[in-house]
């Protein structure tokens, strides 16, 4: 593991300005998704956000990745779900304490590595499978009606459109997106026909502009809404009946997803970024930054986290260079938090979900797309299977049957090779 240096933080002013905006615009895209995977994991939304802020922080510090921005995510939630009911919310200090731990061992034994072993097939079909899932997680935002039932997210998705015709389309809302991603993909365009030599990040000025325009006519749209203003309570993780083998599993099962989730996000940042071969994460590294994370969070009113694609996506997308931008994120969230909560409530929902869609669709890696159908047949066969898997299971298992379609499809080649040499 390496030590850091000058070269993960800012080398001049121009370079400071990008993550300080890239931070910001994080930071504003993370508070609603804090507050609601807070929630929806059966902790509180003050959780989600005590979460954002102490390892969005402690993993931009410390972690391998520039641009990886760390906090609650939606993968996360379903693995807290289960374990809160069987624990209780009291077990999350003792359980955040000892998968973070966990995963400190990870980088020990350098397990980082085996990040790079997974074939560039499957990675890229991750990538676009989280690029569609990210996109229909927006849904409930953008058509602005409740999340609809199920637990997959092709099923939420397709139950939210269904009682939204049900219900009756909300076109300001809808139109709220559109205004959205019509800045987000123009923004540039426009100032540099006027010849203004001034930098405007696209999603911050998405965000901005939308936002005024809203409150300004006074549209019927939903916004972030009250913002919690406590954050960060110490719990000791140690326990008073020192029980601790009964929750080996889960705290086994939190830190796996922590790992996995977190180099595969880093390693995502690298291929959108296009970053050379000498600058690209390191994976150990992040592993000790996101366990420190973890185990720092849950023990200070927060919970497990990992590193969160879609904040990560938007950082990349708003121009982050170095790790400051991450680190920038959740100061900023704290500042909201306790001086700015009142002003940021009135942020449109449909204008984040706006961002956030148009952030996905940049996503897609076309080069590296053409490259695999230029390739052999079976690499497409992975890369397709990947991306369907990730977005109707989920993250996980869309990784774990893309490596399992890889192993067996170059086993059963090699047979056939075998078999025709022998012959």
């Amino acid at each position: 593991m390496q030590i850091l240096s000058r070269q993960d933080f800012p080398t001049d002013r121009k370079a400071f300005l990008k993550d300080f905006v890239s931070g910001i615009t994080v930071a504003i895209v993370a508070l609603p998704l804090a507050i609601g995977f807070g929630i929806t994991s059966g902790m509180s939304a003050a959780a989600g956000i005590s979460t954002a802020i102490i390892a969005g922080f402690i993993a931009g510090l410390l972690g391998g990745s520039r641009f990886q921005v760390s906090g609650p995510t939606g993968a996360m939630t379903v693995v807290l779900i289960p374990v809160i009911h069987n624990y209780g919310i009291v077990a999350i200090p003792t359980l955040g304490f000892m998968a973070g731990a966990m995963v400190l061992l990870m980088a020990l034994f350098k397990l980082g590595n085996l990040i790079k072993k997974v074939p560039i097939s499957v990675v890229e079909g991750f990538t676009v499978g989280i690029a569609l899932v990210i996109s229909l997680q927006q849904i409930p935002y953008a058509l602005g009606v409740s999340k609809g039932q199920g637990e997959r997210t092709l099923e939420v998705a397709a139950n939210t459109v269904s009682d939204a015709l049900d219900i009756g389309l909300k076109w300001q809302t809808i139109l709220v997106v559109v205004i959205t991603l019509f800045i987000k993909f123009n923004i540039v365009r426009i100032v540099e026909s006027f010849k203004i030599k001034m930098y405007f990040p696209a999603s911050f000025s998405a965000l901005f502009l939308t936002t005024l325009l809203v409150n300004a006519f006074d549209m019927n749209v939903s916004f972030i809404g009250e913002i919690p203003r406590n954050v960060s309570t110490y719990t000791s993780p140690f326990l008073d009946s020192g029980d601790y083998i009964s929750l080996l599993l889960p705290a086994f099962s939190i830190a796996i997803l922590v790992a996995i989730e977190s180099l595969l996000s880093a390693r995502v940042a690298d291929d959108i970024s296009n970053t050379p071969i000498d600058k690209q994460f390191r994976p150990n590294q992040e592993l000790v930054g996101q366990g420190a994370a973890t185990a720092v969070a849950s023990i200070f009113g927060g919970m497990p986290a990992t590193g969160a694609i879609a904040r990560t996506n938007v950082n990349v997308r708003s121009g982050a260079i170095t790790r400051v931008s991450a680190m920038v994120h959740s100061i900023f969230l704290l500042l909201i938090v306790l001086f700015l909560a009142p002003i940021f409530s009135h942020i449109p929902s449909a204008a984040i979900a706006g961002v956030l869609i148009g952030t996905s669709f940049r996503i897609f890696n076309k080069a590296s797309m053409l490259e695999i159908f230029r390739s052999s047949k079976s690499n497409i066969f992975i890369y397709i299977i990947t991306a369907l898997v990730t977005v109707s299971i989920d993250l996980i298992w869309g990784i774990a049957v893309g490596i399992a379609l890889y192993l067996i499809i170059n086993q059963f080649k090699r047979a056939i090779a075998t078999k025709s040499f022998r012959k």
